[in-house]
């Protein structure tokens, strides 16, 4: 199987860095029957950043407005899945280095079937270069 990398709209808030913030925006997403293809949050200096990939931007600009989050984006994300196998990653990696793209950031992780799957972030100023080279649908 081939892999399968993909250009996606994200969103991120930068909300407190506290016990259970993540958990009730995912709350008022399921509650607003937001799908969500990726999710990430981390530190963020004293606050934390969540971005989320919705199915449907739309849908989740519609319950971020709702929910009075201060939202930035939407910007440019890549999704990547495919058949696990040693190095899928540093393949995806390899061939931007070689065209001279710096990666932002990238989450990996194996699933059940042996498969795999990443985020990828980069400038969005080289979103196009990297979609080149990545061969991104």
């Amino acid at each position: 199987m081939a892999d399968s990398i993909r250009i996606a709209q994200y969103f991120y808030v930068e909300t407190p860095h506290q016990p259970g913030v993540g958990a009730a925006m995912l709350a008022t997403l399921r509650d607003a029957g937001v799908n969500l293809l990726a999710f990430s949050g981390f530190p963020s200096g004293r606050k934390a950043q969540i971005d989320f990939v919705p199915e449907n931007a739309e849908t989740f600009r519609a319950a971020a407005k709702a929910a009075k989050w201060k939202l930035v984006g939407p910007k440019k994300v890549f999704l990547i899945s495919g058949a696990d196998r040693p190095g899928a990653v540093a393949e995806i990696m390899t061939r931007l280095a070689q065209s001279k793209i710096n990666v932002t950031a990238i989450d990996a992780v194996c699933a059940t079937g042996g498969s795999f799957g990443a985020i990828l972030w980069v400038e969005q100023r080289d979103v196009a270069k990297a979609a080149k080279a990545l061969g991104a649908a």
